[in-house]
């Protein structure tokens, strides 16, 4: 089916297709009157004429696209989430939001060269020359760093390391001497791993416990219940799990009722991240909270600030929370 075109538009309301462009893009200082505007909007809507969004944006010079650049990440929850919130904020200043998964090697300049977005928003640092090159096309650029990368003015940090200091203050809260840590098998996500554990290594050292046994964790119930086989063996049994997220956490619950290990009788679980299905699991999943909305307040905040050339807004403090359930 062939696409409607503005020329089809300006055939079914009578007018030329420049009255068209001047009603559709609502041109100011042009003398058209209110009942030939409504007479194309009306044609417009009945015709299904979506305007060019690249002539649109040889007009302006910009498109109303935010470029979101998401790196090699596996898609899931806490990305559905953040994404989904970022584009609500957006919306509200009639900004759309593109998404674009950094995979391969094709540099970044050729998409935003491409797409001319008014802003980009990196869910980790970019590099130096990436981000002057942007920064010179007049392009805004807001970015989030985690914990061991360098700190960039204005950069959002996730702070993993707290989420792993915060799982062992509630665990030795509770009594627990003897910890043990379930990490991610995923490649993609070692960054987010890595200082997640050193968190919980750090608080165990601040305490005074002894090093978490560490245990690499498959989302399966065979691969939950062989690290629970692991943390039970021995004299000293653990009897509490740090989890590297939600999906792990419920990997381990699943092992610990196929080895008849009662949690949190005999083995408390905590996982990070709130995913719907924590509050769901059997015994309800005890969990970190990241609040994907508050970051994406924050990142909409920061775009739009940008674009306003108003001062950066402050950093949330309240991001990280911690959801006590059941199972620890």
């Amino acid at each position: 089916m062939p696409r409607v075109t503005s020329a089809d538009v300006a055939r079914e309301s009578g007018v030329s297709r420049t009255t068209v462009s001047y009603v559709l893009n609502d041109t100011t200082g042009t003398v058209i009157s209110e009942e030939t505007r409504q007479r194309v909007r009306a044609a417009a809507e009945r015709l299904g004429y979506a305007p060019s969004v690249a002539a649109r944006t040889l007009r302006s010079g910009r498109s109303d696209l935010v470029l979101c650049v998401v790196p090699d990440w596996p898609v899931g929850p806490v990305l559905d989430a953040l994404l989904d919130h970022l584009t609500r904020e957006l919306a509200a200043r009639d900004l759309s939001v593109l998404v674009h998964h950094s995979r391969g090697d094709r540099p970044l300049s050729d998409l935003w060269r491409a797409v001319t977005p008014r802003a980009v928003v990196g869910f980790t640092g970019f590099s130096d020359e990436e981000e002057a090159g942007m920064r010179r096309a007049g392009v805004p650029v807001v970015a989030t760093v985690l914990d061991e990368e360098q700190r960039r003015p204005g950069a959002f940090a996730a702070g993993q390391a707290q989420v792993g200091r915060l799982q062992v203050e509630h665990l030795a809260g509770a009594g627990h001497r003897v910890l043990g840590y379930t990490t991610t098998t995923d490649p993609r996500l070692a960054g987010f791993a890595a200082p997640r554990l050193a968190g919980v290594r750090e608080e165990c050292r601040r305490l005074g416990l002894p090093d978490p046994r560490v245990q690499p964790v498959e989302v399966s119930v065979e691969s939950g219940r062989t690290a629970v086989r692991a943390f039970r063996a021995g004299d000293e049994p653990v009897t509490a799990v740090a989890a590297y997220n939600d999906e792990v956490a419920l990997a381990v619950l699943a092992g610990a009722r196929a080895e008849g290990v009662r949690v949190p009788g005999e083995l408390a679980v905590i996982g990070v991240d709130d995913v719907p299905a924590a509050a769901l699991a059997a015994p309800p999943l005890t969990t970190v909270s990241q609040s994907a909305e508050l970051q994406a307040r924050f990142l909409a905040a920061s775009v739009i600030a940008a674009l306003d050339g108003d001062p950066a807004p402050a950093h949330p403090a309240d991001v990280l929370r911690l959801v006590v359930r059941d199972s620890a």
